[in-house]
């Protein structure tokens, strides 16, 4: 029997990737069994050769397609695993953008909040000192429209020996320095300079113009005579005091800018005034 007798017949498989492994397996392992026979027949031409030997070409082909099959599932497992994990972070960035945005307008909204209470309180403020102003100009403005038909403003008046002598005192300390507190004899305030004039009359008068817009005798705008005192503000609660010293004019000490000097009623109207001598 010839050797090649037990060698089964194949078909010419078709031409795809599959087939082309399955018939080089297949050639493969038909080549092993002619060797194999071949040999056989030289030590025994008689006996006919009836095993093969099936390789395992196929089944390696088989497991390699399997594992890289499997090494692709893993990598397409740990793609979408980094995908998941990137989305993730995203997610996360976003909340947190999102919290930062809402804390930021907070903070914002408390800070324009402040600032209107701020300018809330500072209106405030504002409008009481207007107020306070407005007051005292009106209680001026008052006594102003008495006195403006008066002729005591543009001829003096006369005064008395102990008068003449207060309105000198302050005549002869015009340009001195004001300095809060201060008594002389360089420096004055409005109510130490007064108190000063009239010491030189004998008079001893209070220390603060308070008090010394309560002495002696109150007197209409519209009938001044020199050396009464004058004040602003209300009778007892006085803020500045000064001298009449006739011809429509005044000496007092002013403020730090001016210190001591003579000035028109027109300058500053009083509120009110005092005789005491």
């Amino acid at each position: 029997m010839s050797h090649t007798a037990h060698i089964p017949s194949h078909r010419k498989p078709r031409n795809s990737a599959s087939k082309k492994a399955l018939r080089a397996g297949v050639t493969g392992g038909v080549l092993s069994t002619l060797a194999i026979a071949g040999a056989a027949g030289s030590a025994s031409a008689a006996e006919p050769v009836t095993q093969t030997i099936e390789m395992p070409t196929l089944t390696t082909d088989l497991s390699s397609q399997v594992a890289q099959s499997a090494d692709a599932t893993q990598q397409a497992a740990a793609n979408y695993q980094v995908q998941a994990e990137r989305d993730a972070a995203f997610d996360k960035a976003a909340d947190q953008a999102k919290k930062d945005q809402v804390a930021a307008e907070k903070k914002a909204e408390a800070k324009k909040k402040a600032e209107a209470k701020a300018k809330a309180e500072a209106a405030a403020k504002r409008e009481a000192a207007e107020k306070a102003a407005a007051s005292r100009s009106s209680e001026r403005t008052t006594l102003q429209a008495t006195s403006a038909s008066s002729s005591s403003d543009d001829v003096a008046a006369p005064a008395s020996g102990s008068a003449a002598a207060v309105v000198s005192f302050v005549k002869s300390h015009i340009g001195d320095a004001y300095v809060s507190g201060g008594t002389g004899p360089s420096s004055w305030d409005c109510s130490g300079l007064v108190q000063a004039a009239y010491k030189q009359a004998g008079v001893d008068l209070p220390r603060v113009s308070q008090d010394q817009s309560t002495q002696g005798t109150q007197v209409g705008l519209d009938n001044l005579q020199a050396g009464d005192i004058l004040y602003w503000g209300g009778s007892g609660s006085a803020y500045h005091v000064a001298i009449y010293v006739g011809g429509g004019k005044f000496v007092g000490a002013q403020n730090s800018s001016t210190g001591v000097v003579e000035q028109p009623l027109s300058y500053d109207q009083p509120t009110g005034a005092v005789r005491v001598l």
